[in-house]
């Protein structure tokens, strides 16, 4: 005689048994969500552990009597290795700085986003492959070499072709720094145009907008934020390139005039000297300060973009 009794059906089996799940699984999720959330803030403490490192370095000469902070910052004299007077002012290497970077961006910018634009949603499946692996392996030349092309190709063309004295300048090493930072603002411009959803294209055309209307009116402004990001990371490139821009832009303390003056950044100053000053000295400690000095600028920046992404989200 069979039992009357009901079998347990398949999915109140699967009930019981993830309730009889073992506690070591809870512990390995709950393990597993820390270390993602640990991953995800760890940034934030290398970037404070590395900005406490550069200032513990530059504090003794930033709090010394014989130091001034506005010489530092508005004085273009550099004589660190003078006997009788010893003067650390960052003007001109500011100023050289803010010069290439921003001669690289009105380079780079344009050609980056107007690459990302065509990989994205001109080109073919082919030509986008091509076209993405040759930007990648743009990437992928190392610094010294680009500073090779622009001291012994860019700068005879450059005297060539403007009949300046010198081929290594603001215009020579805004040219290699704009070609150092087109590769990241069309992969990251490239990523950031694909991740808007398609039903926003296929809305735009079912409207009757052409391919340029659908870029200018709808892709564009719904990938603002990425393309932005992708601008900053070409500026952030341009401002801490060090070894391209020693080669190429003349080393020279000097405010410029024009695209065709020599100049010195203040990366490439801190590249050239902190080998030579002794251990402790102020020599020594002001370079450290120059880093801080880049912090800032950086900072700067991203906060510059931040309020702008949120004007433009209030509008």
């Amino acid at each position: 005689m069979t039992d009357p009794s009901p079998q347990p059906t398949a999915q109140f089996s699967f009930a019981v048994r993830s309730a009889r799940r073992p506690t070591l699984y809870v512990l390995a999720e709950r393990s597993l969500t820390a270390l993602i959330y640990a991953c995800g803030i760890s940034a934030i403490f290398f970037v404070v552990g590395i900005f406490l490192f550069v200032f513990k370095e530059a504090a003794p000469v930033l709090f010394s009597d014989r130091f001034s902070l506005s010489q530092f910052l508005f004085s273009e004299q550099w004589y660190p290795t003078s006997e009788l007077n010893k003067r650390y002012g960052v003007l001109a290497m500011t100023a050289g700085t803010f010069s290439v970077t921003a001669l690289a961006m009105m380079i780079a910018v344009p050609f980056g986003l107007g690459a990302a634009i065509f990989i994205s949603e001109f080109c073919g499946p082919r030509l986008r492959e091509t076209l993405k692996i040759t930007i990648e392996l743009l990437a992928a030349i190392p610094s010294v070499v680009w500073g090779f092309i622009g001291l012994t190709v860019m700068s005879k063309l450059i005297v060539q072709l403007t009949g300046a004295p010198v081929g290594v300048n603001i215009l020579n090493g805004g040219i290699i720094l704009a070609l150092m930072s087109v590769p990241i603002i069309v992969s990251i411009g490239e990523d950031a145009l694909k991740a808007v959803p398609d039903s926003f294209r296929e809305a735009g055309l079912a409207l009757g907008a052409t391919r340029w209307q659908l870029v200018w009116r709808v892709l564009l402004p719904a990938a603002k934020n990425g393309l932005l990001a992708a601008v900053l990371l070409g500026v952030g490139r341009a401002v801490g390139e060090t070894m391209a821009v020693l080669m190429a832009t003349g080393h020279a303390v000097q405010i410029p005039h024009g695209i065709l003056d020599s100049v010195r950044t203040l990366t490439a100053n801190i590249a050239a000297e902190l080998g030579e000053a002794p251990a402790g000295s102020d020599h020594y400690r002001v370079l450290f300060l120059i880093g801080i000095l880049l912090f800032t600028i950086t900072f700067v920046v991203n906060l510059a973009a931040d309020m702008a992404v949120r004007g433009i989200r209030k509008k």
